[in-house]
C-alpha cells in the first residue's frame, strides 16, 4: 500500500514538474535580437550524450561559432507563435560539404522517458544543410498538409538553393503565422507548409556535423499586410 501511494504521488509530481515546463507564447510586439552579441543569456541547450555545450558553442567578436558536434541544439528560453525570426550564418570554405544547421521551430519541451537517442524530440526543422536551405524535416510526431518527398519525414523545396556561396552571410527566414511556416533565403521564397498539428513553440538553432557562425538572431511581428 505504502509502495502504491509513493509511486502514485511520485507520478503525479513528475507530470506537475513536467507539465510546469510549458511556457506560455510570448507575443511578439517589435524587433528583439534574441542573440545579443555578448553572451548566451536568453538561451539553453540540450547536446547528445549531455556534452558540455561550451565546447561545441562559443562566442567571440561579436559572433557565435559553432564546431557542429556533437549533435543538439541552442534553444530560447522563450515560447513564440506568430512571428518571423531572422537568421544570418556562413559556412567557412575550409569545411568539407556537405555542412549543415537548421531553425527549429514548434520546439517543444522534451519528454523525459524519450529515447535520447532522438536529439531533436519534437519540432519542425527548416534545414540549412548546404544546398538544401529550403526543405523541411519534420520530427516527434508533427503533421503537415503537405506529402513527404523526401525519406520518411522530409518535404524537399521546389527549386535550387539561393543561398551565398561557402564563406558569406546567409540571411535565413521562418515566417510562422499560426500553422503555416515559410522558408525564405536572401529574400527568395523556397518553400512553404500548412496546417501544422503545433502553432508554437521555442525556436532552436542546430549543431550538426559541421562548424558554422552565427552573427544575428531576430524576432520580429508578421507584416500586417501578409495574408
Amino acid at each position: 500500500m505504502k509502495t502504491t501511494i509513493a509511486c502514485s504521488v511520485l507520478s503525479f509530481l513528475t507530470l506537475l514538474f513536467f507539465g510546469c515546463q510549458n511556457v506560455k507564447p510570448e507575443v511578439v510586439a517589435k524587433s528583439t535580437e534574441l542573440f545579443n552579441g555578448k553572451d548566451f543569456m536568453g538561451w539553453t541547450f540540450y547536446m547528445r550524450t549531455n556534452a558540455d555545450p561550451m565546447n561545441t558553442w562559443s562566442i567571440s567578436d561579436g559572433i557565435v561559432h559553432c564546431t557542429g558536434t556533437p549533435t543538439g541544439y541552442m534553444r530560447t528560453l522563450g515560447s513564440y507563435s506568430n512571428y518571423v525570426v531572422t537568421v544570418e550564418w556562413r559556412f567557412p570554405v575550409t569545411t568539407p560539404k556537405p555542412v549543415n544547421t537548421g531553425v527549429c521551430v514548434f520546439l517543444q519541451n522534451r519528454d523525459p522517458h524519450a529515447n535520447p537517442k532522438d536529439i531533436w524530440g519534437t519540432c519542425l526543422e527548416c534545414q540549412g544543410m548546404h544546398d538544401h536551405m529550403g526543405d523541411f524535416w519534420l520530427h516527434g510526431g508533427v503533421t503537415v498538409n503537405e506529402a513527404f518527398n523526401m525519406g520518411k519525414t522530409g518535404i524537399k523545396m521546389p527549386q535550387t538553393s539561393n543561398e551565398s556561396p561557402l564563406g558569406q552571410w546567409t540571411t535565413y527566414q521562418c515566417v510562422v503565422r499560426e500553422n503555416t511556416v515559410e522558408i525564405i533565403v536572401n529574400g527568395k521564397s523556397m518553400n512553404k507548409i500548412t496546417g501544422c498539428n503545433l502553432s508554437s513553440g521555442y525556436i532552436g538553432i542546430q549543431s550538426e556535423g559541421g562548424p558554422f557562425d552565427l552573427r544575428k538572431v531576430t524576432i520580429e511581428p508578421l507584416p500586417v499586410n501578409q495574408h
